[in-house]
C-alpha cells in the first residue's frame, strides 16, 4: 500500500535536547515544504520513505544553545528526614505541655483572685464598685497592649459588637452577682453553689431552646442538685443574699454561653481579644448601674475607713484582685482556642476544687463533715455531667 502526504508552507523545528531527555546526539525534527511518498509493503520489516523535495529548516536559533531542562529532579537527603510518626508524637507532646501550662496558670490566677477579692470585700463591702474596677483594670491593660502593639488589635465591625452585646449583658450580671455573693458568704460556699451551673444549663436548654439530652445527662444532675442542697442546708454562715447571688450568677453565665455560641460563629477574633472586647462592653454597661446603686459618696467614706483599718496595703489588695481577675479570665478564654469544650469543662471543675480547698485553708473557714460531703457530691456530679454531655 502506498501513501502520499503533502504539507505546504514553512513549519517549526523542535530540538529533542530541549525536552528533558538524556543527552545524546542532537536530533532535529523538522517539518517543511515537502511532498513525501510513503510506501509500505505488506511485510512490516520493510519501509521505504522517499522525499521528492529537499527539507528546509525554518529556525536554527535553538541549535548550539543550552537550555534549562523542563523538569528538575533533586535527590532528598535521607539522613535529614524524620518519620512522620515521630513528628506527630513531638507535636502532640508539645500541645499537651502547652495545655498543662494553660490549666496550671488558670487555676493559680483564679485562686489568687478569689483570695484578694475576699480580702477587699471584707474590708470594703462595695461589690458593685469592686466589680467595676475589675473590668476597668482589664480594659485598660488591653487598650495599652493594643496601643503598644504587644497584642494584635482585633478587626471588628458593627455586627461584631451587636452580637457581643447580649453576651456582655449576661457576663455583667453574672460577674456582679458572684461578687455580691462573695461579699456575704464564704468563698467556698459561693463556689459550691456555682458548681450547680450545669443544672441550669440543662434546664434552660431543654425548656427554652427545646434541646434534648440523653438520660445519663439528666441522671448526672441528681448529685449536683443534691450536693448543693446539702451544702446549703449545713452551711454555718448561710446568707440568703449570698445564696441568691450565686444562683443568679449561674443562670446569667448559662445565658452568656448560649449567646456566645449563637452569635460568635464564624468570627475570627482570638480568645484573648474576644474577652478584652467583652470586658470593654461590660464596663460600659456596668458603670452607670454601679453609680446608681452605691454612689461616689459611699465609696469615698468606705475607702477612708478601709485605709485607716488596713493601711496602704489595702490599695495593693484592690489592684491585685482587679489585675488577677482579668488575667485568669483571659487565660481561660485563650485555652478555649486550644482545647475542646469537654476538656474545658473538666478543667473548670478542677478549678472549683482548688478554689474551695485553698479558701478554706487560708480563711480558716469552719466546715462540718456533712457540709464537706455535700460539696464533694456536687463537684463529683459536675464531673459526671461533663462526661455524660460528651
Amino acid at each position: 500500500m502506498s501513501f502520499s502526504i503533502k504539507q505546504p508552507g514553512l513549519a517549526s523545528c523542535m530540538n529533542a535536547t530541549n525536552c528533558g531527555l538524556p543527552k545524546r546526539s542532537p536530533l532535529t525534527i523538522c517539518r517543511s515544504s515537502f511532498s513525501p511518498s510513503l510506501n509500505l509493503e505488506n511485510s512490516p520489516k520493510r519501509t521505504n520513505l522517499s522525499v521528492s523535495k529537499p527539507l528546509h529548516v525554518s529556525s536554527i536559533e535553538s541549535i548550539g544553545k543550552e537550555k534549562k531542562p523542563a523538569f528538575l529532579c533533586k535527590a532528598y537527603e535521607a539522613d535529614k528526614s524524620q518519620p512522620i510518626e515521630a513528628v506527630e508524637v513531638k507535636t502532640e507532646a508539645a500541645k499537651r505541655v502547652k495545655i498543662g501550662i494553660y490549666f496550671a496558670t488558670w487555676w493559680a490566677l483564679n485562686v489568687v483572685f478569689n483570695i484578694y477579692n475576699k480580702k477587699v470585700l471584707n474590708a470594703y463591702p462595695y461589690p458593685w464598685l469592686t466589680s467595676t474596677l475589675s473590668l476597668a483594670c482589664g480594659s485598660l491593660m488591653m487598650l495599652i497592649s493594643w496601643a503598644t502593639r504587644i497584642a494584635e488589635t482585633p478587626k471588628t465591625d458593627f455586627e461584631f459588637w451587636k452580637t457581643l452585646f447580649p453576651v456582655a449583658v449576661a457576663h455583667t450580671i453574672g460577674h456582679v452577682a458572684a461578687t455580691v455573693s462573695m461579699s456575704k458568704v464564704a468563698v467556698s460556699f459561693t463556689h459550691i453553689i456555682k458548681s450547680g451551673e450545669p443544672a441550669f444549663s440543662v434546664l434552660v436548654s431543654r425548656f427554652l431552646l427545646g434541646e434534648t439530652f440523653p438520660p445519663s445527662v439528666y441522671l448526672s444532675l441528681v448529685p449536683i442538685i443534691g450536693g448543693c442542697a446539702l451544702a446549703a442546708v449545713t452551711e454555718l454562715n448561710f446568707n440568703m443574699i449570698g445564696f441568691m447571688g450565686a444562683m443568679i450568677s449561674n443562670l446569667a453565665f448559662v445565658f452568656r454561653n448560649i449567646f456566645s455560641k449563637k452569635g460568635m460563629k464564624g468570627k475570627s477574633v482570638s480568645g484573648m481579644n474576644y474577652y478584652a472586647c467583652l470586658s470593654l462592653l461590660s464596663l460600659l454597661i456596668l458603670t452607670p448601674f454601679a453609680v446608681a446603686v452605691e454612689g461616689p459618696q459611699m465609696w469615698a467614706a468606705g475607702w477612708q475607713k478601709a485605709l485607716s483599718e488596713i493601711g496602704p496595703q489595702f490599695v495593693w489588695w484592690v489592684a491585685a484582685q482587679s489585675i488577677f481577675y482579668h488575667l485568669y479570665n483571659q487565660v481561660s478564654y485563650m485555652s478555649l482556642d486550644e482545647i475542646s469544650p469537654l476538656t474545658f469543662s473538666i478543667g473548670n471543675t478542677m478549678k472549683r476544687i482548688s478554689v474551695i480547698v485553698s479558701s478554706i485553708i487560708i480563711f480558716h473557714t469552719p466546715v462540718q463533715p456533712v457540709n464537706a460531703l455535700g460539696a464533694a457530691i456536687a463537684v463529683l456530679g459536675t464531673f459526671l455531667y461533663s462526661q455524660a454531655k460528651a
